[in-house]
């Protein structure tokens, strides 16, 4: 059993309130990723929930027990840092060792846990090295080894791979994942980059400012944001986001003006959404298409070509641009005019307080 609660949980610098009232429940073998922008608190709350950071105000529960007076050592965590932190001058063995000689377990136990580390992390063949001798990729699987002998309730991660070259952290995302099956721990983790969030995490936890925008798995996060903040930081290439006005109700939605005179019928409640009203018009890229009749129609800026797909920077009437992914080969030039059919499945609107309206149907996979 390991479970994390926090109520109301406040961090403050003197006048300066950095984590501003953060309610949030973690489940048993839960994998949680903290995801937000620079400067937004994920690593200040992680920090707080490890006890390397004093709670100014609120309740942290480990398990039921309120622990905001329990040191580091005596909370039954373990956390991997951005740095490796690793002892210089001592073997693989010893440096994952290190902590429980400290804790005066026994040779036999240390040896006993150190293999079952080891084995899990494909760390046999390094025991002997010293850290110098291992690749970055080790290295960090080094640090992570010394978290797991230790046995903790809850494994913490604060950036743990942003050290690493973009294939090697693509193939740590992967390891990390089975790690969390195979231990069936219960692991938060904090990152900026919403890619490693949404490919990791049963739950993301998405901060600004210190405060939680929302929280879901990823597919509901993807497919139902609930404001304009979520909508434009999750998704990689991010959600194109378009200023509209809404034309009047439909059977099936709201109909909305789009920039150079077509329309679009969005799937949603549209009580927030008066005619006349200023809304936002969220669409995926993939939602976006070539197609003679589209409704939206602009001039290529840039074309990305990405081997399987592509992506088409399109600047349509009025100056904004959107993104469309298409496939890989499509004949798509720099330059040329082209009209883009919009998925309205796919489609989103925020009203002028930047919320989302709720859809009239959930996307069957964010379920």
């Amino acid at each position: 059993m390991a479970t994390l609660r926090l109520r109301g949980l406040r961090k403050s610098y003197g006048t300066t309130e950095i984590i501003k009232g953060i309610d949030l429940d973690i489940a048993d073998r839960e994998f949680a990723v903290f995801v937000g922008p620079s400067g937004c608190g994920k690593s200040t709350l992680l920090r707080m929930i490890a006890g390397l950071e004093e709670i100014t105000d609120g309740d942290l529960f480990i398990d039921g027990a309120r622990v905001n007076e329990v040191g580091p050592a005596d909370r039954g965590l373990a956390m991997v840092f951005q740095s490796y932190a690793l002892y210089p001058h001592m073997s693989v063995r010893d440096n994952m060792a290190f902590a429980l000689k400290l804790a005066g377990a026994s040779k036999a136990e240390r040896a006993a846990k150190v293999a079952e580390a080891s084995r899990i992390l494909q760390l046999d063949a390094y025991l002997d090295r010293k850290p110098k001798d291992l690749s970055g990729g080790q290295r960090q699987r080094v640090a992570i080894g010394r978290a797991i002998v230790r046995h903790p309730k809850i494994f913490l991660f604060d950036e743990p791979l942003s050290n690493l070259d973009a294939a090697l952290r693509g193939q740590m995302r992967i390891e990390l994942a089975r790690l969390h099956r195979d231990l069936n721990a219960t692991m938060i983790y904090v990152t900026h980059d919403q890619v490693e969030a949404m490919t990791m995490a049963d739950k993301i936890v998405v901060l600004n400012a210190g405060r939680i925008e929302q929280v879901g798995s990823p597919l509901e996060l993807y497919h139902h944001p609930a404001n304009l903040f979520v909508a434009g930081f999750i998704g990689s290439p991010r959600m194109n986001l378009l200023p509209v006005r809404a034309t009047g109700p439909d059977p099936a939605g709201v109909r909305v003006a789009l920039p150079g005179g077509g329309e679009v019928v969005v799937p949603v409640d549209g009580a927030r959404a008066a005619p006349g009203a200023a809304v936002t018009l969220g669409i995926r890229p993939e939602a976006l298409k070539p197609g003679t009749d589209g409704a939206l129609a602009g001039e290529v800026a840039h074309v990305e070509r990405l081997g399987g797909l592509t992506l088409a920077h399109v600047t349509v009437a009025g100056g904004a641009t959107v993104v469309a992914q298409i496939e890989g080969s499509a004949p798509v030039r720099t330059g040329e005019t082209i009209r883009l059919t919009i998925d309205p499945g796919a489609t989103h609107l925020f009203d002028g307080d930047g919320r989302a309206l709720p859809h009239r149907s959930r996307h069957p996979l964010a379920a």
